[in-house]
């Protein structure tokens, strides 16, 4: 039994090494030919489109351009219009031409021939030859840069085109030298079968010496190798000098040598993926503190001030990774003026929630230190600070407000972050659009624009993180402002809690299995005035 597994495996590994090589031999064989044609091909096809050219040339320099101006208006044939067809005819036969037209192309793909040997001056004809590449040379006077090869009823063909002018440089006709192809198949097949005849012979000797070699070079070493992890497999601590008898000179002595370093240091090996998981547990378990401390910088506690009752209002922020870059913010200036933050950092993970956890508090700093509550002057101070030292070029799309709980007016900036959602009393939601700014952190000395907007009693604002417009299906489909409306207006007229409830559930009914790769962050503000 035990004689019998080894003369299966033996013959196993010499049979598939055989196969490989002939496998080999036929695919190169079949590669050398197809690009060899292909290369061949495209040779003998930019021969005859020159040659074409050549003759083309010719004629351009010997007939008379105004007459075939004047031929192109009157369609009536004279004295020198018969000159020129015994002279066009002789070119055509002395130089092998298939076909030597003249002709003005329409735009319906049709071509109205000044000189065609087998037709009447006037006789219009459909264009065989690739359109667009012969519209552009009558439009613009240029010869086509590719060959205009083709199959038509008159044949297989390659023409070669070139425009007409008159005294005044108007293109006012197409000259076209028409080369059989047919006899680029009959060379091209010939050539196919000599270069198929030559790689085999070539590759067969190839395969025949590559076999004896690999059975002695290469087959042989491997076998050893094999031997000796398969008992390393077993036992690690199993010692086996067989490695060191393999002295080919080539990569199967540096393999040897690399396995037999690797069998020493696979001890050591095991010893560093412990302590590499210890080490991961360490950073998961400090990546769920930061994610902890992140949490707590946003407000939290709903209602967050049970002693006002001029609105209600709810947030919530659901990073992609342990921790993220989305940030919202909500908080009183003085006694009558609320302020509120919607953010998106750029990029996501550790940098993004630095740069989130600054840039919340230069905000909140900024808005309650300044001598006056303008939006556009606290997002001027803060990109001023963020633009100072921004290695990391990260920067921050930002939409604040503020809202004088009193009246319901407010003002607001918006520095490319998405387009807030307003819900006026009795109505649905809309997207509330006005101008953008760049976004924060972006170019310094920027001023930002500011919009003004007014709350009655009863009307909703929705503000949000592009998270939600990009949320992402598994067909790579987004979730989109439409869904998100949508979503909203299922119930405009419940609780801000319960609006962010049943988008987050809209989004993940559209999402289903797939991952979140963005932050969802929304905010919910309902004013209900004093």
């Amino acid at each position: 039994m035990k004689s019998s597994n080894k003369k299966k495996k033996n013959w196993g590994i010499n049979r598939k090494a055989l196969l490989s090589i002939i496998v080999f031999t036929l695919l190169m064989n079949v590669i050398m030919c197809i690009s060899g044609s292909l290369i061949f091909d495209k040779a003998i096809q930019k021969i005859y489109n020159e040659r074409g050219y050549v003759v083309a040339n010719i004629i351009m320099d010997e007939i008379d351009h105004d007459k075939i101006a004047e031929y192109t208006s009157t369609w009536q044939a004279d004295d020198y219009y018969y000159e020129m067809v015994d002279y066009l005819k002789g070119i055509q036969a002395h130089s092998n031409a298939a076909y030597i037209y003249i002709g003005v192309p329409y735009e319906d793909k049709t071509i109205k021939y000044v000189y065609d040997s087998g037709s009447n001056i006037g006789f219009v004809d459909p264009i065989a030859a690739p359109f667009d590449e012969i519209w552009q040379a009558y439009q613009e006077g240029v010869q086509p840069k590719s060959y205009l090869v083709r199959h038509s009823q008159y044949g297989y063909l390659t023409s070669s085109c070139l425009p007409v002018k008159d005294s005044s440089g108007k293109v006012v006709a197409l000259l076209f030298v028409d080369t059989n192809m047919e006899v680029i198949r009959t060379t091209l097949n010939r050539f196919a079968l000599n270069i198929s005849i030559i790689s085999f012979i070539v590759l067969g000797i190839y395969c025949i010496i590559s076999w004896r070699a690999m059975r002695t070079s290469i087959i042989k070493p491997l076998m050893i190798i094999k031997n000796n992890l398969r008992l390393f497999s077993i036992d690690t601590s199993y010692k086996d000098d067989t490695l060191e008898n393999i002295n080919t000179n080539d990569e199967l002595e540096e393999l040897a040598q690399s396995v037999s370093n690797m069998e020493k240091d696979i001890v050591e090996y095991i010893d560093d993926i412990k302590r590499i998981t210890a080490e991961k547990e360490r950073i998961g378990v400090e990546l769920n503190i930061a994610s902890r401390i992140q949490e707590s910088m946003l407000p939290n506690v709903f209602p967050p001030f049970p002693g006002r009752n001029e609105f209600e209002i709810f947030a919530t922020m659901t990073p992609a990774k342990e921790v993220g870059g989305d940030f919202y913010d909500f908080f009183f200036i003085d006694d009558n003026h609320l302020a509120l933050v919607m953010a998106d950092v750029s990029g996501k993970g550790i940098p993004a929630a630095i740069f989130m956890a600054i840039t919340k508090t230069l905000i909140k700093n900024r808005a309650l230190t300044g001598k006056n509550l303008s939006t556009s002057e606290i997002l001027y101070d803060i990109n001023r600070l963020l633009c100072e030292d921004n290695d990391a070029v990260l920067f921050v799309t930002i939409w604040c407000a503020i809202i004088d709980l009193t009246t319901g007016k407010g003002i607001a900036s918006n520095a490319g972050h998405e387009y807030p959602a307003i819900c006026r009393k009795g109505g649905e939601f809309k997207l509330e659009k006005y101008k953008h700014s760049p976004a924060v952190a972006t170019i310094d000395g920027i001023k930002f624009e500011e919009h003004e907007f007014e709350l009655n009693p009863g009307d909703t604002l929705f503000v949000y993180t592009d998270g939600v417009a990009e949320a992402t299906s598994l067909w790579d489909e987004l979730y989109g402002p439409e869904r998100m409306l949508k979503a909203l207006n299922v119930a405009p007229e419940a609780s801000p809690e319960i609006l962010l409830k049943n988008v987050k559930e809209s989004i993940d009914d559209f999402v289903g299995k797939a991952s979140q790769f963005d932050d969802i962050t929304m905010l919910g503000f309902r004013y209900l005035g004093k």
